[in-house]
């Protein structure tokens, strides 16, 4: 008898018929740890991404205070949207570590929206594991979760009126998808083979935070944590290395 788990479902590819996309996550690394090689192939084929992150990442290195932190997180952020072809990379200016879910939250995504009016929306997963017993950090759901509700306020006239009046934002109701990286029930895929030498360099433009993680050389622990993920996918994917999301459509 052949065992299920020898022919796991397989992950559908995800639609290319898109042009402007605007991914959106809680902290420095979010991107670089979830899914920069299908940003780094989609910027290759043309495709316009931009990043917003709701916080500079201040309270992520623990020998370095929050003031001097979060300039750090920032530039090397910068740097490494650079590597995967990606300009456009604003923050919000949420408070690390205690980002809170609500209307706050929800009016400055879907600001951000309106401005880069994308086709797809990219997040992380907003669930509260990251399977079993593995637990989630508050920011990664509350920023998650208040991305996919963004996306529909985008769209919507009478919810954040005030986009319109003082900011001169029109709704924007042209997201097609909801695309979130880490899921624990991914549904599509992207080939991670032609970015995956780049997200590894991605990775480690952030190097004062990873030194801070590991005592594992850099290098070394970025590849191996990146192609691992990329390989597990795979068996998802007709054996190619992959990136996986879980879709949500519009």
């Amino acid at each position: 008898m052949t065992d299920a788990t020898d022919h796991p479902p397989q992950l559908a590819p995800m639609p290319d018929d898109w042009q402007r996309a605007l991914a959106v996550v809680a902290h420095p690394d979010d991107l670089e740890y979830g899914c920069a090689a299908a940003i780094a192939g989609w910027t290759d084929g043309g495709k316009e991404i931009a990043y917003l992150l709701a916080t500079r990442g201040e309270a992520g290195i623990d020998t370095l205070p929050p003031a001097e932190a979060a300039p750090l997180r920032e530039r090397e952020q910068r740097a490494s949207a650079a590597v995967v072809g990606v300009t456009a990379v604003e923050f919000l200016g949420h408070r690390d570590g205690v980002i809170e879910y609500g209307t706050a939250l929800r009016r400055d995504i879907a600001a951000a929206i309106r401005r880069h009016r994308p086709e797809l929306v990219i997040t992380l997963n907003h669930r509260d594991t990251w399977g079993g017993t593995v637990w989630n950090t508050p920011d990664h759901r509350a920023v998650g979760r208040a991305t996919l509700d963004a996306a529909a306020d985008a769209g919507n006239r009478w919810i954040f009126p005030e986009l319109v009046e003082e900011q001169g934002l029109e709704p924007w109701d042209g997201v097609r998808w909801v695309a979130v990286a880490g899921s624990t029930g991914p549904t599509h895929a992207v080939d991670a083979g032609p970015g995956l030498e780049r997200s590894v360099a991605s990775l480690l433009e952030h190097r004062t935070y990873i030194e801070g993680l590991t005592d594992r050389n850099p290098e070394e622990y970025c590849r191996g944590f990146l192609t691992g993920i990329a390989e597990t996918t795979a068996a998802r994917f007709g054996g190619r290395p992959a990136v996986a999301f879980e879709l949500f459509p519009r």
